[in-house]
């Protein structure tokens, strides 16, 4: 029983996303700790744990053959940053220069991918690791190539350990990514079920916009899980693991269309059946589904079977049954919403029946194609090209990439001119956080400031209690620890720890208790400077960008609506183009809710931008929506002009979404919608695929004129 209860208890330890990251930083940590104990060489240590940071920050999640060629390169880009900024530190002139010219060019690196961007970052903090060293040991007559060694010696160490680590845990990775995946879905569901809460009141708008932006979370989730697939499925064709998450994958995909689909606006629904049990029916099916998907995402974690509730084909059978009892009603106003719910019924019984393909995911194999979309660059040429297309002042990466550069340079001269100790950890401070948007710049400031005091009063703390200085090395490594494991999750911890592995560390090989005055002072003035250069140089502030990110939205809305058509006039196949289509219809659609949850935290009067930007984000995300629902229940339409006429419907309509796009892009979009729009075509025929595509193209149309007011609203000077 005690082996069982500790086998289980590491399993779900293992299964934690922090847990096996904060292993492999402790093995190399404590090994590089003891070695310089040993070696009687304590002054080594903050370089080299400096060079662990940097290589861990320039890690991205990949198979170890990639993981091995970007060491490769890691490497190369540590050393000679660090050579440059050993040969000009003592040229004020040069040195700005060089750390001004790092900083740019770094930073546009990071449109090639993010593999690049992972690397051009941690070569900057390296740069100014070095810088840090260089100041420590200033007039000790220490060789050239000690601290570049020892910063590369600590890199490639992290760089080996990793690369192992990968080759030997290839799919934990894979199955933290898919388990986050169905956490959001499980979210998702949740939020969605609250909108057939038969409750007549005004909150059902936030609630659609509390649901874009869940949606938007799926969306990175489904993207972060199939760059981990892919980065995998290559270098392990034959493994019928990755082929099992593969589908996983395509299952979770569809689950999100599926969920996000909409057959009817769900006011409409609660006027008409404000007396009936139907919506509480779908209430509890879709909160049992939620359910499952939480229960699936565990099953992935802890790799065991997972055995799906029989209670979601017991509330599926009791919706069907409270659908069953309206029909025999018959009520005239019922007449065309019915349909809908039998649509909607049927929706949710082929999720459901995805779920239970989830506990066989290898007998699916097969029913996709399973090409995933490569978006890495193909040649020199390609990354170059993509590096080339940032270089236009309305893109964000040369906006950063400037106020970055501006920002250190300011920095440096501040330090030179108040002459500060320990100076270059402003600009470390500096780089940190300086972020793109405002907002994550201002979340960081306040994390930042807020760890690093934190961080210093526990250190101080620290030195009158345990003076052991073999005890504050166990510190040192324990706190670096708890930084790897929490930095992607609690900035504020993460900053605190690493303050205190620092003053750990100095504490070493002098006193450390010097360092807590001037890197309170210096983590002040690198936040305010990084605070002020986002505010002052070249601000990007989402409202200038809503109207490229909207026209984004519904171009890809329209090339949705085009593949959809083709799948009904075909018939249905998950390829790559349609599933192409939808992803970039789902990315735009999260872009656009990203902009407007940073714009509604930028400084200043933006009450009246955010208003004109969540009213066209909801109209538009009920398209996407509606369309969902065309996807949902794809089928090949039957031969005849009344399915010719639908298509040519959809067609139409995908031009108006072309043109309103193309009239967002240019800012000049018509206050009235245009004249001559006919309704979408309403069949009331037998055909029940022609019935539900009319019905949900009637949809779409409906929302056209008020989407084109607010496209008009966001193209409108300002």
């Amino acid at each position: 029983m005690l082996i069982a209860t500790a086998s289980t208890t590491l399993r779900r330890l293992w299964a934690l996303n922090s847990f096996a990251y904060s292993i492999r930083v402790a093995i190399a940590l404590s090994v590089l700790m003891a070695g310089c104990w040993s070696l009687d060489q304590m002054p080594a240590v903050v370089p080299l744990f400096l060079g662990v940071v940097a290589c861990a920050l320039a890690e991205t999640d990949d198979n170890w053959r990639g993981r091995a060629q970007a060491l490769v390169l890691t490497l190369v880009c540590f050393f000679a940053a660090a050579c440059a900024v050993q040969l000009v530190f003592d040229e004020a002139p040069a040195f700005v220069a060089v750390l001004m010219v790092a900083a740019f060019g770094l930073t546009m690196l990071g449109a090639i991918s993010r593999r690049y961007q992972a690397i051009a970052y941690g070569t900057l903090i390296l740069c100014i690791y070095t810088a840090i060293g260089m100041d420590q040991r200033t007039g000790a007559g220490q060789s050239f190539w000690r601290e570049p060694a020892l910063l590369l010696a600590g890199a490639s160490w992290y760089g080996l350990l990793s690369v192992l680590w990968c080759a030997l845990f290839l799919h934990q990775p894979v199955q933290q990514t898919l388990a986050q995946l169905m956490r959001e879905l499980e979210l998702y569901l949740r939020l969605k079920s609250t909108l057939f809460e038969p409750v007549r009141d005004h909150n059902g708008e936030v609630r659609r916009i509390q649901l874009a932006q869940q949606s938007g979370r799926v969306v990175m989730a489904l993207n972060q899980a199939k760059e981990s697939i892919f980065n995998r499925v290559d270098a392990t064709r034959s493994g019928s693991r990755m082929k099992q998450y593969l589908q996983l994958y395509f299952i979770a995909q569809d689950i999100h269309e599926r969920a996000s689909s909409s057959h009817l606006p769900y006011d409409q629904l609660i006027d008409a059946f404000f007396h009936s049990d139907v919506l509480f029916r779908c209430q509890r099916l879709m909160r049992v589904q939620s359910r499952a998907c939480g229960g699936l995402a565990r099953a992935i974690l802890l790799r065991v079977p997972f055995v799906k509730s029989e209670e979601a084909g017991a509330a599926l059978a009791d919706l069907r049954a409270s659908i069953a009892h309206l029909e025999e009603d018959r009520k005239p106003q019922w007449a065309g919403l019915l349909g809908s719910l039998n649509a909607l019924a049927d929706n949710l019984g082929t999720l459901d029946a995805q779920l239970a393909g989830a506990e066989h995911p290898e007998v699916q194999i097969g029913a996709n194609d399973g090409a995933l979309y490569d978006r890495t660059p193909r040649s020199w040429r390609d990354a170059l090209g993509r590096v080339r297309d940032q270089f236009r002042l309305s893109s964000p990466l040369l906006r950063h990439a400037l106020r970055l550069s501006v920002a250190l340079a300011l920095g440096y001269v501040l330090m030179r001119t108040i002459h500060a100790r320990q100076g270059y950890w402003i600009l470390l401070t500096t780089v940190f956080v300086c972020q793109p948007s405002f907002n994550a710049t201002r979340q960081r400031m306040l994390q930042r400031v807020t760890g690093t005091f934190l961080g210093l009063t526990i250190g101080w703390a620290l030195f009158d209690l345990f003076p052991s200085l073999p005890l504050q090395a166990l510190f040192a490594v324990v706190a670096g620890v708890v930084f790897f494991s929490t930095r992607t999750t609690r900035y504020t911890v993460a900053t605190a720890s690493m303050t205190l592995v620092v003053l750990m560390c100095f504490n070493q090989i002098g006193d450390g208790g010097v360092l807590i005055l001037p890197r309170m002072v210096d983590t002040v003035i690198g936040s305010a400077l990084a605070g002020a250069a986002v505010f002052l140089i070249l601000p990007d502030w989402q409202g200038r960008r809503l109207d490229a990110l909207a026209s984004r939205a519904l171009g890809t809305l329209a090339i949705y609506l085009r593949a959809l058509a083709t799948q009904y006039r075909d018939g249905r196949h998950d390829d790559l183009a349609y599933r192409l289509a939808r992803r970039n219809a789902h990315n735009a659609d999260a872009a656009l809710s990203t902009a407007m949850t940073n714009l509604l935290a930028e400084p200043g009067r933006r009450a009246e931008e955010g208003d004109r930007g969540l009213r066209f984000m909801v109209h538009s995300h009920t398209v996407l929506n509606y369309l969902s629902g065309l996807g949902a229940h794809r089928a090949p339409l039957a031969p005849g002009a009344e399915s010719e006429a639908l298509l040519l419907e959809a067609e139409r309509i995908a031009a108006r979404l072309d043109a309103l796009s193309t009239g967002l892009a240019r800012r000049q979009v018509a206050p009235d919608s245009p004249t001559g729009a006919r309704p979408a075509r309403h069949l009331a025929g037998d055909d029940a695929t022609q019935r539900l595509v009319s019905e949900q193209l009637r949809l779409i149309e409906g929302q056209l004129p008020p989407l084109h007011q607010a496209a008009a609203a966001l193209s409108a000077p300002r």
